[in-house]
């Protein structure tokens, strides 16, 4: 399926584990429930698709673009998002513990009750984004922009912030112990 047009599919809980989806055009596709696992979606274009509960454990989506995209309560444990683009995704309750994220765009993304346990987010930008209540334990934010992020009751118990950038970041209520600043 490597370059496939999907455009507006419905893929509404399909079982697509280590399927090759590189550089698919998935762009609006319903992927509700999908089983994701391993997949390779490497420089797929997810813009506007619906992953809500979608099982992206240990998927390649390195450059993918999930612009606006919806992965309310997916699982993307380990997997890795190197340079995606996730501009205004939706994220809430998703997990995404010891996932790649390494210079990802999240500007402006609703990431509220996430678990980021053990990620890494180096360079990444989180400007503007919804991380209220998130779980940042462990995490590398080292040289990441956060600035005018919501991290309000956010755990960030001995998470990186070396270099990071948190002008205007809201910090009420998060748990700091242990992070490097």
């Amino acid at each position: 399926l490597a370059g496939a047009i999907l455009v507006g599919a419905n893929l509404v809980s399909a079982d697509l584990t280590e399927a090759n989806l590189e550089g698919a055009h998935l762009y609006g596709a319903d992927l509700t429930g999908a089983d994701l696992t391993r997949a390779d979606l490497t420089d797929a274009n997810l813009t506007d698709a619906d992953l809500t509960g979608a099982d992206l454990t240990e998927a390649d989506l390195t450059g993918a673009d999930l612009t606006g995209a919806n992965l309310t309560g997916a699982d993307l444990t380990e997997a890795n998002l190197t340079r995606a683009n996730l501009t205004k995704a939706i994220l809430t309750r998703a997990n995404l513990e010891s996932a790649n994220l390494e210079s990802a765009d999240l500007y402006r993304a609703d990431l509220a009750d996430v678990n980021l346990s053990g990620a890494n987010l180096e360079g990444a930008n989180l400007t503007g984004t919804n991380l209220e209540s998130a779980d940042l334990a462990d995490a590398n934010l080292e040289g990441a922009n956060l600035e005018s992020a919501d991290l309000e009751g956010a755990n960030l118990t001995g998470a990186n912030l070396a270099g990071a950038k948190l002008e205007g970041a809201l910090l009420d209520r998060a748990n700091l112990t242990s992070a490097n600043l």
